[in-house]
Formats: C-alpha cells, sequence, structure tokens
C-alpha cells in the first residue's frame, strides 16, 4: 500500500487552526482512535457499534460469521477494539461477565478466540472532593482515573458545563471497581452527585444501562438524524476509504454529503454551542457545534452562515444556507458527526436518548436510589446530623 495513501488527510476539512479547540475535559473524553472501548446500551448490536466507527464491514462480517454467540450482547456489557491504519479490525474484547472475558484476534483472514478468567473481586469505591482549581485536576487528587472522571462528563453533560464549576462546589462519586490487590483495570460509575453553588446534580445508573437525575428523567437530549428539513439524496456515504473525487487520492470522507441544492436550509440537530462559523479553506464556510461534551457536529460547503460563534442554538434552529464553497464539485451539504473526538457515521451512530423511566422500571430505580443517596452525602452534612 502506497504510504501517501496511507497518511493523506481528509480534504473536505476546515484549516487545522480553525479545528475546535479542546480543554483538559476533551482530553479525558477522547479515546486513541486504533483503541476504542464501549459499553453496549438499548437497542445495539455488534454490526451497527461496529459500522458508526466506520470498521471494516468485512472483518465484522467474518467475525460474527466464525463467532454467532457475538450476536448476543447484553446492555452493561462492555466491549472494546483495536484497529489498523486501515480501519480493518485487529482484535476484539468482550467482558461476558465480571470475570469472563473472551478475546477475538485476526489471524490471517479469519479469527481465533481465547478465553481469560479474571479473578478481580469488584468493591464498592466512593470518592469525594471540593473544587479548588478545576473537576479534572480535584477528581484526580481524589484517585479518580481519567476514564472515571470521563464516564462523570459524560453523564451530566447536558445539566452542567464543567467549565463553570466554582471553587469550593463539592463532588461526591460511587464507583465499583475490579480490584486486582490494591489496583483496578476498570470500573462503572454507579452514582455522582454534583454540588454547584446552591444546586445539586445528580446521575444515577439504572438496570437499562443509562442515567437518570434522582426523579428517574432523563439526562440526555434527543438529536434529529438529518441536519435538514426532509431527508435528501447521499451523493457520498461516509467512509474511511473513500476515492476524492477531485485529488483522486485515497482521503477519509469523515461524514455525509447531502445533495441540495444552493440555498437549502442548514439546521442544527441538538441544542449546543456554537464553536466555530466562518470561511476555512477546504470546508468553505463552516460551522461546528459542540452538544454536550461528547457531541461535535459540523456542517461545510455553505453558502450562507446565520449564526456567530458563541451563539446557543436549539434542535431544529436554522444555521446556514447550503451551497458550493471550498473544494465542492457542486451545491451539497457536508455534514459530520463526532463522538468522543471521533468521527462516526451520523445516519448509524447511537443518538441520545431522552425518554424518561416509567411504570415498573421506574419503581424500581427510585428504590435503588433510596439506598444510593445517603452514600453520595457529603461529610459535612453527616456531621451536622
Amino acid at each position: 500500500m502506497n504510504n501517501e495513501q496511507n497518511t493523506e488527510e481528509s480534504l473536505d476539512q476546515p484549516k487545522p487552526e480553525d479545528e475546535v479547540i479542546k480543554d483538559e475535559i476533551d482530553e479525558v473524553i477522547e479515546q486513541d482512535d486504533s483503541n476504542v472501548q464501549y459499553t453496549v446500551s438499548r437497542g445495539d448490536t455488534l454490526s451497527g457499534i461496529m459500522a458508526q466507527y466506520g470498521v471494516n464491514r468485512n472483518d465484522v462480517y467474518i467475525l460474527t460469521k466464525q463467532f454467532k454467540q457475538l450476536t448476543n450482547l447484553r446492555i452493561g456489557q462492555q466491549i472494546s477494539w483495536t484497529v489498523d491504519n486501515e480501519h480493518n479490525l485487529k482484535s476484539f474484547s468482550w467482558i461476558i461477565s465480571n470475570n469472563n472475558m473472551r478475546i477475538y484476534e485476526k489471524v490471517n483472514n479469519k479469527f481465533v478466540e481465547r478465553l481469560e478468567t479474571r479473578e478481580g473481586i469488584w468493591k464498592p469505591y466512593n470518592a469525594q472532593g471540593q473544587i479548588e482549581t478545576s473537576f479534572v485536576a480535584d477528581a484526580r487528587k481524589q484517585g479518580l482515573t481519567s476514564n472515571e472522571i470521563a464516564n462523570i462528563t459524560k453523564a451530566l453533560q447536558w445539566q452542567l458545563d464543567f467549565r463553570r464549576l466554582k471553587k469550593g462546589d463539592k463532588f461526591s462519586v460511587l464507583l465499583s471497581r475490579e480490584m486486582f490487590g490494591d489496583k483496578h483495570e476498570k470500573s462503572q460509575l454507579l452514582a455522582v452527585r454534583i454540588q454547584n453553588g446552591s444546586k445539586n446534580y445528580y446521575a444515577v445508573l439504572a438496570e437499562d444501562g443509562h442515567y437518570y437525575d434522582m426523579h428517574g428523567a432523563s439526562l440526555s437530549q434527543n438529536f434529529l438524524r438529518y441536519p435538514l428539513v426532509k431527508q435528501a439524496r447521499i451523493s457520498s456515504g461516509f467512509n474511511p476509504r473513500r476515492l476524492h473525487p477531485v485529488t483522486k487520492k485515497i482521503a477519509p470522507h469523515n461524514g455525509v454529503d447531502f445533495a441540495v441544492s444552493r440555498g437549502t436550509p442548514v439546521l442544527a440537530v441538538g441544542e449546543g454551542e456554537v464553536m466555530i462559523a466562518k470561511y476555512s479553506g477546504s470546508a468553505g464556510n463552516y460551522i461546528a457545534i459542540r452538544h454536550g461534551r461528547q457531541y461535535t457536529t459540523k456542517y461545510m460547503h455553505l453558502d450562507k452562515i446565520l449564526v456567530k460563534a458563541g451563539q446557543i442554538v436549539k434542535k431544529g434552529d436554522k444555521i446556514g444556507l447550503s451551497g458550493n464553497t471550498g473544494r465542492s464539485t457542486g451545491p451539497h451539504l457536508h455534514f459530520e458527526l463526532h463522538i468522543d473526538g471521533k468521527p462516526v457515521n451520523p445516519l448509524t451512530a447511537n443518538l441520545p436518548i431522552s425518554d424518561g423511566l416509567t411504570g415498573k422500571s421506574k419503581k424500581t430505580f427510585l428504590e435503588q436510589f433510596k439506598k444510593i443517596k445517603p452514600k453520595l452525602a457529603f461529610e459535612s452534612e453527616h456531621n451536622s446530623n
């Protein structure tokens, strides 16, 4: 394979200096592209999960054909995988239960399975602290890992801007950690409480693998699947190995191109903050919106920009008009969705679910929260009782 092609960057992109500036919270959330960890949630299938991250479809087909048990993924189970620079699947790990992991490694054109029995013991762990400098720094002082901090910020990303926590604000975290002696490899966030001024924010894990507030209400927001008033023909899909129509070189196509005429209204797919709104190189007129902490959407080749950087937009707001600016072969909208800093297929990606708990599920959750709430109390509250 030509090395030049391996390192070729996507050409439907803004200038490097116009990328969204990352901070310390982004650093703990974003994962290495070649090694992804994922927690199975409601409605997930293995092929769907892998498709949204652009993993080679043929590799996924071979893996699932060899090992049909992989169709039985359950909510809450953790999977991880590694890929090479061409998005070919190198290995896949499936944690079936606390002490049972299956690992599938690619050898030639098939996968070889091996089992690992884990002897770790799961123990509860409670961490409490007070903001002195920043949430990330102060959480680390209390022994929380980068992965644990990332899970906390994801759980509360729609309720709380962690950058606006002030000195004196408090946090209380309840985890379950798998211990190997005095060390641990992985953990699960069970609940978190953050006190920001006079307000308290809770995120509690339910049986369905999602987090809810203390009343069983959803902590997520709905997204539109398409950034347009109605669906349009897709002229170029998400493809990490696309042959670029202008340069004729292999370059990742990190989004989806919708064939729409110039002047078609472009909509924000979710509530968020406009981070960038300007003309930028190959992307032409370009908008980037941050939604919560995990999600960023990008809109390129616009004829006109209708928002400004720093502006808060709501789901369905008109943010621009489609066009043919930048490096483009004709009028269209190039749309990208990034999760945890990685481009994913916006047409297949798992989007946030904003449905709250009801019926028996809600009753079970509220009973669970009654037991958890005292464990999240701050020391000062214990002392005052």
